[in-house]
């Protein structure tokens, strides 16, 4: 027996199941086939009981299918009672220790399911004043389980367990967005070069760099949103492949009903149980939503790398906050270890969603098998997300500060602020003096005056930082 996460005395308790007699236990709440699915599986080191939205879910699921059955007469009251208690105990969070199976498994997340029919079952059996294992008046299969299959009840908890964690995600990247939203006013009038293909182009504030990261992540948040709300759509009653065979007439209905009085949500019923049994876009399409968050983060982090790179031989514009000494043999180097880890933080969530891409990919007939690898995937993407946004947002962006001097003085002796002369004193001219400025090391500025191309009144006009970082009428700056 592998290790489990709560002392066991060494009593056991016997069990049944199709291949036969099983010693559990006494302090399990799960029981044999739970057994065999840590026996089977221990493959990464992820657990169910890790989870806690994915459990809160599985509560939810199995309370709705309980409440259904009882209305239709399928139930008797006390066992309906008591499994309603148990599952409102997974939803309060309790016995997480009694879910310490591998979340990658073959089986299409049957473990998974028998694992939270066998504790719904025996602490129902607690509840009633009955032994753990006395199935005769609780059983996992036949009354926990009833009018379900694996290939409802864990897709359906899986859906609800994402509307949950969807909460925590959103929620970690708007407090980011509003940090870089409060940077771009801070710096609104730090003016600063932009530059292209990493040469000088034109003048910008620094402002508006984080303005646009603020952007950039809040165009994103609409698209995900959107991704999240097909995990209210759930395919209970479908039973084993969307036929909802062994199921009562109305049961589909009459649990959502009551998941929908349960959780406070507007969960739906899929339109196509058949086709929803083995569809998976759900999974793929939040997933996706993440990758192209997670590209932009990487991005935002690569520049703020960059516009910190120095302190004297880089751009040196700005000064992330100093976290941790950054050499064990250059004294005084510090490194931007915080964008580092968002870094690659980003790049697992772009090879998650490689995974849950083939994982998709590989449904075969009524059922997608490889479900178990995607939840874990996507499940990660969100707690590394989540995890990566709040460091980045505490440990860096709120943090940073801006070197306006140094800005200030790239922008005046960058070659690109030629560019804003060009409507007055045109394009040949614009290119004589830059390329004399470059050969010479001279000043644009300067260049300009010598050759009396425009006078200092005019040129301090258009050179102007309201003019150089935003559109202007020439008019305005007519002589």
């Amino acid at each position: 027996m592998h290790n489990l996460p709560f002392p066991v005395s060494g009593k056991t308790r016997n069990e049944h199941d199709l291949l036969g007699d099983r010693a559990v236990p006494v302090e399990a709440l799960f029981g044999v086939q739970t057994l065999r699915g840590i026996e089977n599986f221990q493959i990464s080191c992820a657990h169910l009981s890790d989870y806690p939205d994915f459990i809160k879910a599985l509560g939810y699921i199995k309370m709705g299918a309980a409440l259904a059955n009882h209305e239709l007469g399928l139930m008797e009251t006390p066992v309906k009672d008591a499994i309603v208690a148990a599952c409102q105990e997974l939803i309060e969070g309790k016995h997480r220790e009694h879910f310490p199976l591998d979340m990658v498994q073959g089986g299409a997340g049957t473990s998974v399911n028998m694992n939270a029919n066998e504790v719904i079952a025996n602490r129902a059996l607690e509840i009633m004043g009955k032994q753990r294992g006395d199935y005769s008046f609780c059983h996992p299969n036949d009354h926990v389980n009833m009018a379900q299959s694996t290939n409802d009840a864990y897709p359906s908890a899986v859906h609800l367990a994402f509307w949950i964690t969807h909460t925590t995600v959103r929620t970690s990247l708007l407090a980011l967005i509003a940090s870089f939203e409060n940077k771009a006013s801070e710096f609104a009038n730090i003016i600063k070069m932009g530059r292209t293909q990493l040469q000088d182009a034109v003048p910008m504030t620094l402002g508006q760099s984080f303005g646009a990261y603020a952007t950039a992540l809040k165009n994103e948040v609409q698209n995900l949103d959107r991704a999240a709300q097909k995990f209210l759509f759930i395919n209970m009653g479908a039973t084993a492949i969307g036929t909802g065979i062994t199921a009562e007439p109305g049961y589909a209905q009459a649990c959502i009903k009551h998941l929908r009085q349960i959780t406070g949500w507007v969960i739906l019923l899929a339109a196509d149980l058949v086709e929803a049994t083995h569809d998976t876009s759900c999974i793929y399409g939040y997933s996706s939503a993440l990758k192209a968050i997670a590209i932009k983060t990487s991005k935002i982090c690569n520049d703020l790398r960059l516009l910190s790179s120095g302190p004297r031989t880089g751009l040196g514009e700005i000064n992330l906050p100093p976290k941790q000494p950054g050499s064990s043999i250059m004294p005084g180097k510090v490194n931007p270890v915080i964008p580092e880890v968002m870094n690659q933080i980003c790049f697992r969530v772009i090879g998650n969603d490689l995974t849950i891409t083939l994982g998709a990919e590989a449904a075969q007939l009524e059922l997608n098998v490889m479900e178990p690898i995607m939840v874990l995937s996507l499940f990660e993407s969100c707690q590394w997300l989540t995890n990566g946004f709040n460091t980045l947002r505490i440990e860096c962006v709120d943090g940073i500060t801006a070197n306006a001097k140094h800005c200030r003085h790239l922008a005046e002796n960058s070659i690109g602020i030629v560019t804003a002369l060009k409507p007055f004193i045109g394009y040949a001219s614009c290119t004589e003096v830059a390329k004399e400025a470059l050969e010479t090391g001279g000043s644009v500025y300067q260049l300009v005056l010598d050759k009396k191309l425009l006078t200092k009144e005019q040129l301090d006009k258009i050179l102007d930082p309201k003019y150089m970082t935003t559109p202007s009428k020439i008019t305005e700056l007519s002589f």
